[in-house]
């Protein structure tokens, strides 16, 4: 992580992608973080937007581009952009399918113009399907792969934010695609289209549970099972004091480590993995976590091998020791938000500040290098 007070030179220049320019259609959820990622990364982002549309050069999602105002139903609008993708090393669009390609900047058009040009296409259904042209957002995606039906207690599925479709099956595996297709289009010299659907990340992300249940070891229903708060090892306890804590204690030796630190000396606790046990235990462990407040819980869990930790608001957790020591959180602005991650020993990360450009002289710029 860079130092706050570097000169801004050097936090341009920062970032393993130093070196490309990457066109963003300005839109919502898993594509302006992509892009903030792309950014914090080093990479040029340019973000094309609607005239009069309002905005925030302080937003965190929208973190370290140029952003340029344009009307894309003007020919010459389109014309300028299409002279910008030629010579820009990515294209990152989050519109339903068919509408680029009716602005004219579809991926033959525009691969035309720069055959090595990565064209990045964020949807939630994906580019084709019977629910291609329908409305959704990151809930309905989650609910048709089988993750939302997995989430929860065993009375309804609870919606996890929007973590598991927007920004982990969509945004993340889009950032992936895009980097994987600028790896082997610097050895091809042709770029492609990156298709990338929040079903499909979402489906992807539940990998592990599929492979689980075909062999036995996952079973239908909320709160059957050891990681979905079916298990007494594994799961959230509220404290005298409100607040909740989280323990997730699988492995035999961190288990023997929670019985020795919560005082668990009754025999019924050794059947750990016995399903029909948990119940009891878990109403037990309830009782037991009760007892005491959560700070007291600190005082006798953290920093050991129970696997334990405090559940924080936001606010609480940017002031947890362990963030602060490791800078997990910064201010910028006035506003205090996630550092850029992944950290890289060579070639940092940083925030950059957000400004407002003009197309004409940003393609002139890199018309020149």
């Amino acid at each position: 992580m860079l130092d706050k007070s570097a000169p801004q030179s050097q936090l341009r220049a920062s970032g393993p992608l130093a070196s490309f320019r990457i066109v963003e259609f300005a839109g919502i959820g898993p594509g302006p973080f992509a892009c903030m990622m792309l950014a914090d990364m080093g990479a040029e982002v340019i973000t094309l937007d609607r005239v009069g549309a309002k905005k925030n050069l302080k937003s965190v999602a929208g973190r370290g581009r140029k952003v340029v105002e344009l009307d894309l139903k003007d020919k010459a609008a389109v014309a300028q952009v299409l002279d910008l993708l030629g010579h820009a090393d990515a294209l990152i669009e989050g519109f339903r399918p068919g509408v680029m390609e009716r602005l004219g900047l579809g991926p033959d058009v525009v691969l035309a113009r720069n055959p090595k040009l990565v064209y990045g296409r964020m949807t939630g259904w994906g580019q084709k399907g019977p629910l291609a042209q329908a409305a959704g957002h990151d809930i309905n995606y989650i609910s048709v792969t089988g993750a939302l039906a997995a989430i929860g207690p065993k009375e309804r599925p609870v919606p996890p934010l929007n973590l598991v479709g927007d920004f982990g099956g969509g945004a993340l595996y889009l950032v992936v695609g895009v980097l994987a297709a600028l790896l082997e289009a610097s050895k091809s010299g042709n770029g492609q289209v990156v298709d990338a659907a929040m079903c499909d990340g979402a489906a992807s992300l539940m990998s592990m549970f599929f492979d689980m249940a075909a062999a036995g070891r996952w079973v239908e229903g909320r709160e059957s099972n050891f990681i979905d708060g079916g298990a007494h090892f594994y799961g959230v306890y509220e404290c005298s004091c409100g607040n909740f804590i989280s323990i997730g204690s699988i492995e035999p030796q961190f288990y023997a480590l929670l019985r020795k630190h919560a005082g668990l000396a009754d025999a019924c606790f050794d059947a750990q993995m016995d399903r029909k046990a948990w119940p009891e235990l878990k109403r037990k462990l309830t009782d037991i976590f009760k007892s005491k407040s959560r700070d007291d819980w600190c005082k006798i869990m953290e920093g050991t091998d129970i696997c334990f930790a405090p559940i924080l608001t936001m606010a609480e957790a940017t002031n947890h020791p362990h963030n602060i020591a490791r800078g997990i959180f910064v201010e910028r602005h006035g506003v205090m938000q996630p550092a850029p991650a992944p950290r890289f020993s060579r070639t940092p990360s940083a925030i950059r500040e957000a400004a407002t450009a003009d197309i004409g002289e940003l393609t002139k710029q890199w018309q020149k290098s």
